[in-house]
């Protein structure tokens, strides 16, 4: 019986993501048009080690059309002493002593805000911010909107491991944050990008996991999940602004990708007890806000259920080959959504040629999965190498669409 429920599972998972994205096909978005008012945004850019690599967002946020804002740079265990950029919308902050932690920054910078701010705007420090992406975000603010996703995409597709790493982003976004906002549920955080209304996010920088988290140092439960289970607990929605673009930079070699996705594995299994209690209160609570976002948060990473549900069928082969043949058609659909949503996001020609590098990608990850142990001993900081301007990767952009 616990083998046919486990098959059972596996299947309801593999086939989900096409259920969500067919069933959100027939749902029409309403996109905010209202800029009533002018909200003020504080822009918390976290630097670690490397504030160079910053100068480049900085001065994509400096170029915002959208101009009632202020840049906070928290530049933690940086060396300062070639920095010259200067600016009356930027205050760079360097603490003493080091905080080696990305929520321990945020909170440095929202003690140290010039004037009180409407919304908090959460950056890493590689990232890059469309010219337009506070414009998109002050639309969903006038629509009441407390809790708002950018869409975070690439900045470099300059290898077949970056490119296999934009490929899952473009799926995410798609299937666990554009699709969910459209049924009526929250966006799952991406990590930077995100928005949230300044009195909300510092009751969740006071809320208890936060606190005792800053002592768990690299065993801490990452901030982004943190966030969006306080938001959810209290059945706040998680909207995704789709032309809110912000530029992430992907993992570009096979070291960096086991690096990564180290963390996000150990980080996965942290929070697996707070997506059933979501779960759970949804389904007590008839709430399918948290309902379908428990759902959603508590599916395994891809290449776990991929792997899990091909041994299974390949089980099954010798006393139940029906078994074997709804793990072939619900794999066949599972795929096909991947081909789906990226043709959906109009993913660029290096994506899709990045998928012959796809097995050594999954390979990768599933080496991860041996350094979760000892989070403080192997969880390593990801280097940041990519400096470009917006400009540039704008100038690239339209000359990719226009070739």
């Amino acid at each position: 019986m616990l083998y046919y429920f486990i098959c059972a599972v596996l299947l309801f998972f593999l086939v989900f993501p096409f259920l969500k994205v067919l069933f959100s096909r027939v749902v029409k978005e309403h996109k905010p048009k209202t800029e009533d008012k002018t909200y003020d945004f504080a822009n918390i850019i976290t630097a670690y080690r490397n504030a160079a690599i910053a100068k480049p967002l900085i001065l994509s946020l400096l170029q915002q059309k959208h101009r009632k804002h202020h840049i906070y740079l928290v530049a933690d265990k940086c060396d300062l002493s070639d920095w010259r950029l200067e600016d009356a919308q930027l205050t760079v902050l360097q603490p003493r002593p080091d905080l080696n932690l990305k929520v321990k920054s945020i909170i440095h910078a929202s003690k140290n805000f010039v004037r009180p701010h409407d919304y908090i705007a959460i950056f890493d420090a590689d990232n890059l911010a469309h010219p337009n992406f506070l414009s998109e975000i002050n639309r969903y603010a006038n629509a009441g909107h407390r809790s708002i996703q950018g869409q975070r995409t690439a900045k470099n597709l300059d290898t077949t491991m970056a490119a296999a790493d934009a490929l899952g982003e473009f799926y995410k976004n798609y299937v666990e944050r554009y699709v969910p906002y459209l049924l009526g549920s929250s966006s799952v955080i991406s990590g930077s990008g995100m928005v949230v209304k300044s009195e909300l996010y510092q009751a969740y920088l006071n809320s208890p996991e936060i606190q005792a988290g800053k002592n768990q140092w690299k065993k801490m439960l990452q901030e982004d999940k943190i966030l969006q289970n306080f938001l959810l607990r209290q059945n706040e929605k998680i909207v995704y602004a789709w032309d809110a673009v912000i530029y992430d930079e992907k993992v570009s070699t096979a070291d960096a990708v086991e690096t990564q996705r180290s963390r996000w594995l150990y980080s996965y299994f942290q929070n697996l007890p707070n997506s059933l209690a979501l779960l759970l209160k949804g389904i007590v609570g008839f709430n399918w806000n948290q309902f379908l976002f428990g759902l959603i948060t508590i599916a395994p990473p891809l290449f776990i259920l991929l792997a899990i549900a091909s041994l299974l069928a390949f089980i099954a082969l010798f006393y139940n080959p029906w078994i074997t043949l709804a793990f072939a058609i619900a794999g066949i659909l599972f795929v096909s959504t991947i081909f789906w949503t990226l043709y959906l996001s109009k993913a660029p020609p290096q994506v899709w040629q990045s998928l012959s590098g796809i097995p050594s990608f999954i390979f990768r990850q599933m080496t991860a999965l041996f350094k979760m142990k000892n989070p403080n001993k192997n969880f390593k900081h990801t280097e940041h190498q990519h400096q470009v301007s917006i400009d540039d990767l704008l100038s690239k952009e339209k000359k990719t669409k226009n070739s």
